[in-house]
């Protein structure tokens, strides 16, 4: 009985030391050491963020209104440049102005303007050449007409101050023959330009022309000289390679006040006649300009008085004929876009000086901006067949790209 007791005994001693064992047991079980043969996987590296999206490229630098835009009624501030600028590199500066015309009114002579027209469209291309010379090219498309206005070089640094200029060109006689359609204050040209100094096309040919300024402190002196083939219509002929044009005028101006200046020259041509080769046409001319801009109101006030006279000789078989013509005119600013103006004729026929013509014409002109403009003129003519005019002329020209000044 006795050996019986102490085996309950032994037995009860076993389980109370077995119970901790058990109790650790049942707690979470260690983490496992690391095989140094196997390590882990390393961590997958962060997703690379998405790259942004490239931005555009940077607009252009806005260009300012050439200082004399905003004055005559134009935009004022920047402007956007469209396209970069490295497209320009090798591309003359290209531009096309339209002038479209229309009349009401009575007119029974052979110069009365359609009822609605696409007077004339003028497409300019004009670039540097090289660091010596420069180029203008003025192509026109016109209802009856298609070809070069103008086409010439012009070399800007010859020695001694001389400029040259070879191509075809308008000549240097007098203001309004040197002027294209849309830079005139006028719908039309005025009589004396039309009966003696050939019309719209006027002295207008291939040739070379030689000029040179004169600095001095009294005044501004510039002196030119053009040789041409002979060929201008309504007025020289070349029957042979010998018969050329010549074309002469010496310019003046000076400045009398910091807001009003004088511009005033004279003109000679001669050449040629319809005639025949040994009959020939000399012209001289003088033509004067006042203009008037006050410095603080520059963008609302302006005064312009012009004139010009024109003596023409041409040589017929019964003897030569003698003419005169001239017109005087004003425009006035008065308002930031609105200009007026008036405009006196009066001009003998080239071929027969007993025939002659007047007129006066009122204008008004509005300009939305430099690149647009509207203006109605009222035109009555006395025509020397005894024909009287009285019309309402219309037009408006709107231009695109960009075009060079023209000589003041």
């Amino acid at each position: 009985m006795r050996s019986r007791d102490v085996q309950i005994a032994l037995l009860a001693v076993s389980l109370c030391l077995s119970t901790p064992l058990w109790a650790q047991s049942s707690g979470p079980a260690p983490s496992p050491v690391p095989d140094a043969q196997n390590p882990p996987p390393p961590e997958p590296s962060p997703s690379p963020e998405p790259s942004p999206s490239p931005e555009p490229p940077a607009a252009p630098p806005p260009t300012e209104v050439p200082p004399g835009a905003a004055g005559a009624g134009g935009p004022s501030g920047p402007l956007p440049v469209y396209g970069p600028a490295s497209s320009k590199v090798f591309n003359p500066d290209i531009a096309v102005i339209g002038d479209f015309l229309g009349a009401i009114g009575k007119n029974d002579s052979d110069r009365a303007t359609p009822s609605l027209e696409m007077h004339e469209t003028e497409a300019s291309f004009q670039a540097i050449v090289d660091p010596y010379a420069r180029a203008d090219f003025f192509l026109v498309f016109a209802p009856d007409e298609v070809g070069v206005e103008e086409g010439f070089i012009t070399f800007t640094s010859l020695p001694a101050n001389f400029l040259v200029k070879v191509g075809k060109m308008r000549g240097s006689f007098g203001k309004v023959n040197q002027m294209h359609n849309h830079v005139m204050p006028w719908t039309d040209r005025p009589l004396v330009t039309q009966n003696l100094v050939g019309g719209e096309e006027g002295i207008s040919d291939a040739g070379i022309s030689v000029s040179r300024l004169f600095p001095n402190e009294v005044l501004f002196l510039e002196a030119t000289a053009e040789v041409y083939r002979g060929e201008s219509p309504e007025l020289f002929r070349a029957p042979t390679r010998g018969d050329l044009t010549y074309v002469g005028r010496l310019r003046g101006y000076r400045d009398l006040t910091e807001s009003t200046n004088l511009d005033f020259g004279g003109s000679f041509a001669q050449g040629h006649n319809d005639v025949g080769p040994p009959f020939k046409t000399r012209l001289w001319g003088a033509d004067l300009a006042f203009r008037y801009r006050p410095l603080r109101r520059a963008i609302y006030r302006r005064l312009i008085l012009r004139t010009e006279l024109v003596w023409s000789r041409k040589e017929l078989e019964g003897g030569p004929v003698k003419a005169f013509g001239a017109y005087v005119s004003g425009e006035y600013q008065f308002a930031q876009r609105w200009f007026s103006g008036i405009r006196l004729d009066r001009s003998d026929r080239a071929a027969d000086a007993s025939l002659q013509d007047k007129g006066i014409s009122a204008l008004l002109t509005y300009w939305p901006s430099e690149f647009s403009q509207i203006r109605g003129q009222y035109r009555y003519t006395k025509y020397a067949e005894g024909i009287t005019a009285n019309e309402l002329l219309f037009q408006l020209q709107f231009s695109i790209g960009a075009h060079g000044a023209h000589t003041f």
